[in-house]
């Protein structure tokens, strides 16, 4: 979390502060290929968490990823996320818009269908609603007893 998130987002915060667009460039590169990497890992931890040194790869991945050295997100982006990402841009695009137009329309039909239920209830269905809720729940109150009734009396009439 320290190198991969942390010190990332810090890093970031720096760079929006500053206005430096080439640390702009940087670090955005950088949140792209994280983001392709915690999907991945998602799977590959189930598959792989069993083989010697996993974690340790996991971290020195992530400490190459963000090295000024190795420039590794950078290296990444360039050679393999920025043109899969070209070459697929308008599929993409298309299905998030009908991914959106597909959830605002279930949205839409969800909020259509609890309203016409809410207003098929008449006022007087309310109040008959909310008589029998309230003779429900009286019925589960234990019943008291004059003083000579014992408490077993009382927990036999309440049916308990």
């Amino acid at each position: 979390l320290i190198f991969g998130t942390l010190y990332p987002a810090y890093s970031s915060y720096k760079a929006v502060k500053t206005k430096n667009v080439k640390e702009y460039v940087k670090w955005m590169m950088y949140w792209i290929v994280f983001a392709f990497f915690t999907t991945a890992e998602t799977l590959t931890d189930i598959v792989l968490s069993w083989f010697p040194f996993y974690f340790e790869l996991k971290i020195a991945f992530v400490i190459w990823l963000l090295s000024p050295y190795t420039k590794g997100s950078s290296v990444l982006y360039r050679k393999f996320v920025h043109p899969t990402l070209s070459n697929k841009e308008k599929e993409i695009d298309e299905y998030i818009t009908q991914a959106r137009d597909k959830s605002y329309e279930t949205m839409m039909r969800g909020q259509g269908v609890l309203s016409e239920k809410l207003r098929s209830f008449s006022m007087q269905d309310l109040t008959l609603i909310r008589d029998e809720d309230t003779v429900h729940m009286r019925s589960h109150e234990p019943q008291l007893h004059p003083a000579g009734g014992s408490l077993l009396e009382t927990i036999e009439d309440s049916g308990t």
